[in-house]
């Protein structure tokens, strides 16, 4: 006979999320509406997730279609949507091969299992150490944690994973360091997004990617959240005229439908032979149709180029109230993942705007506000956004 418990005021959810007084229960487009019918304006996209917007309808119908017919049958049998998608992320990308998953961490944490199995067992070497960033951010599992170069992410949670150096973002200088004797590859973010919104350097690119090739290390891109469109460009490396030789994915793939993905170069991805590395839901027919779907919209409907444009007006509008407030010390980023450094709380930023002006946006850091609008968001959203922003400001 099962314990009978009595009903306390214990919330059975675990606490890990400090969440907003807000319950969300509808989504289309750029607006989702909680439970009270109020509409709020969304440029969080659920964390740079929802990429064409909640519910886009050519991706709902495929997803509905498959439905219909199989939700999962395991990586033990082929799977059509799943070979779909790795061909149009192949076609699309510099790399040859994919394995899929659920999650960016979980891409991060195959990548990383990927640059250490080609390191020792198709190069022959004993090499193991990845080079990493500070205010980089990979992943929650205990290596991507350990990847991550956040001692406040990592805080709770010795001993860490060894096999992590970490040297400074954008420090050409401190480049003259990253090769030693165990370093196999380097991971990073082209913008950091949750240590802040920075974007790569140029030079410091070309030197890291040069260095990268010339000592014969990985060079591994984490486009978890820069990737699928975000940054203007279907990848934010094809900004930086680089070619990486493992990219990890997720959040945008599956417009909201949990999935994750490693594009590698093939003489990489030879290191993952049968039994090397696996997911029982990864690349499973429903998220791969998802994928599939948001691959081929974003792609045939042109979306790259409204969030290449959306973009550049929402960043020449802000530069332009950078230049009349005081209260803005910097405004950064790429494509439509934008970063707005403030005077101040960040947070109180995003709570006025929730509270006052029905807006949901985000923080990146203490005096950062993160803007993450759909890819398929308008001009008149933006301006909807740029009022309300102001109008905070004034009250700040």
């Amino acid at each position: 006979m099962s314990e009978t418990k009595f009903q306390t005021t214990i919330d059975p959810v675990m606490h890990t999320y400090n969440r907003f007084p807000l319950t969300l229960v509808k989504g289309k487009g750029s607006f989702v509406f909680d439970d009270k019918n109020q509409k709020f304006l969304d440029f969080t996209s659920g964390i740079a997730t929802c990429n064409l917007g909640h519910t886009p309808e050519f991706v709902k119908q495929q997803v509905e279609n498959q439905l219909q017919e199989l939700w999962h049958c395991s990586n033990l049998y082929e799977i059509p949507s799943q070979k779909k998608l790795a061909e149009q992320l192949v076609q699309n990308s510099c790399g040859d091969q994919v394995f899929f998953c659920n999650s960016g961490a979980e891409a991060n944490e195959a990548a990383i299992k990927l640059a250490r199995k080609y390191a020792q067992q198709v190069k022959g070497t004993e090499r193991h150490e990845i080079v990493t960033f500070s205010n980089s951010f990979h992943g929650r599992t205990l290596a991507t944690l350990a990847a991550t170069a956040q001692e406040k992410i990592q805080q709770g949670f010795a001993p860490l994973m060894p096999g992590f150096r970490y040297l400074p973002f954008n420090d050409k200088e401190a480049l003259h360091s990253l090769v030693e004797t165990n370093t196999c590859a380097v991971l990073l973010e082209l913008v950091q997004g949750e240590g802040g919104v920075i974007p790569a350097d140029q030079e410091w690119i070309n030197q890291l990617a040069a260095l990268c090739k010339e000592r014969d290390i990985l060079l591994m891109v984490d486009e978890i959240q820069t990737g699928v469109g975000r940054t203007g460009t279907l990848f934010a490396y094809q900004q930086y005229g680089i070619e990486p030789d493992v990219i990890s994915l997720a959040k945008g793939l599956g417009s909201g439908i949990p999935i994750g993905a490693v594009i590698a170069k093939e003489k990489v991805a030879a290191a993952f032979g049968p039994g090397s590395h696996g997911s029982t839901f990864g690349g499973n027919p429903v998220a791969t149709t998802a994928g599939s779907a948001t691959i081929s919209y974003i792609l045939e409907q042109d979306i790259l180029s409204n969030a290449k444009k959306m973009g550049e007006y929402l960043f020449q509008k802000l530069e332009s109230l950078k230049e009349k407030y005081e209260q803005i010390d910097d405004v950064r980023g790429k494509g439509l993942l934008v970063g707005i450094v403030v005077k101040g709380k960040a947070i109180d930023y995003v709570t006025k705007a929730r509270e006052k002006y029905n807006l949901l946006i985000l923080v990146a850091g203490p005096n950062v506000v993160r803007i993450l609008p759909p890819l398929t968001t308008t001009k008149d959203e933006v301006d909807q956004f740029l009022l309300a922003f102001e109008a905070i400001i004034n009250q700040s």
